[in-house]
Parts: C-alpha cells; structure tokens; sequence
C-alpha cells in the first residue's frame, strides 16, 4: 500500500500503524498529490490512502488520476480526511475512490479499511450513511431513465441479477441480501461477483449509483452501509 499525506507526523504514525500488520506491507509514502499520482503508478500499490487536501495536487484530483474512468489502471484508493462533508464524499466518490474514512477513526478501523479496500468491497465511514450514496447518485440521475444509457446497460443481468443489484442499492450486506431472498451467503457472493464483473463496476459504490441512475434503486430501507461482503 502507498501511504500519501502531507503531514509528517500524520503520515510516519499511518506508516507505523500500516507497517505493524503481518498483511499489510507500506510500499512507499507521498506528501504531496502530484508526488501520490507518480509513485501509484510507478509502484502499482493493491491500496492507496489519500487524503483530501495537499499540496500541488488535491487528492481527489489525484483520486481521478488514479481510479477515474480515464486512467490506465484503476488503482484502490481510501480516502481518510478530517472533513466529513457531504461534498468531499460526493467528489471522492465520483473521481473513483473505493473508500470513505474520517482521520479520527481509531487505528483498528483504519487498518480493517485497508484491508476491506484490498479485498474490492466499498467503504464509508460510519457516519456517512447510505442516504448519502442516495443524494450523490440523485444529483447524476437522468432525467429519463426508462431510455438512459444506464438503464440500457442493466439488460446483460438475469432478473435475479436485477434482485440482487436492487438490495445492494439499499446497502444490504450479503448476509442481509441472503435472509431477504432465502439464498446462502455463498450464492449471494456468486450474484454479487457476476453482477459487477457483467456491468465493468469495480466495487459495489458504483453498483449502488449504478442502480440510483438507471432509476431501479430500492429507497426503501435497509442499513446504513453501502458495503458488505463482495
């Protein structure tokens, strides 16, 4: 994993806390994002920690070289800033990040982010609910979905395909999806893994805009994650 941050001392304890961890291995560091996007593709880190505001190049500028549509090769980004504001999460996600956490989170959340990020599960931080994920994908909703591009691209899944993208839009884990349509948790993880592999989706973020755009999103409850087992 690449650690980039432009505080020192933020960074060395970041480090200390990463490198500690018997499957995590710190590969290099950045201070600044111009430095985050040249070291991300010279040393190809599983995962990048990024935060939000340095020097040169914002990390959600350097987010959108990395993990954006446009770039070479999608890089895993979580972003862990001090701002917990609708806006950064909005424009983290939407430059490509996979993951959301506040720099207060305790080290053991931070290091099972990483891990969580590693494994292609999407990630926000506990005080960022699902509503939230619902508000991003609104403001790109079309304002025909029965013809948008969207929807069209929807059509390659089965209809159980399309059940189970429609509970993933509720932020259901794979447990929960399971109990909801009386599956195993395996069969589930199937659907979930042929369901972003069928759509070109990296986790299950953007399966959840994916759903919120397309207009088959289920607004009708569940919990407050958009993560989960992929």
């Amino acid at each position: 994993m690449l650690v980039c941050e432009d505080q020192a001392l933020v960074r060395t304890g970041y480090v200390t806390i990463f490198s500690a961890q018997p499957d995590i291995t710190v590969v290099g560091e950045a201070a600044d994002g111009r430095a985050a996007v040249e070291a991300a593709e010279a040393l190809r880190p599983d995962v990048v920690v990024m935060d939000i505001r340095m020097p040169l190049l914002d990390g959600i500028e350097a987010t959108r070289h990395l993990a954006g549509p446009e770039s070479a090769h999608r890089t895993k980004i979580l972003v862990v800033t001090t701002f917990n504001v609708d806006e950064y999460v909005y424009e983290a996600l939407r430059a490509g990040a996979s993951g959301f956490l506040l720099k207060d989170a305790p080290p053991r959340e931070l290091v099972e982010g990483i891990r969580t990020v590693a494994r292609g599960e999407a990630l926000l931080a506990p005080a960022v609910t699902r509503t939230l994920i619902g508000t991003y994908a609104d403001r790109l909703r079309p304002s025909a979905p029965a013809v948008s591009p969207d929807r069209e691209r929807l059509k390659v899944l089965s209809p159980r395909e399309h059940e189970v993208l429609r509970l993933i839009s509720r932020g259901l884990s794979n447990a929960e999806i399971a109990a909801e349509l009386v599956l195993s948790g395996e069969t589930v993880k199937t659907y979930v893994s042929r369901i972003l592999t069928k759509l070109g989706l990296r986790d299950r973020v953007q399966a959840v805009v994916l759903a919120y755009r397309a207009g088959v999103a289920d607004r009708s409850g569940g919990s407050d994650r958009s993560g989960g087992s992929a």
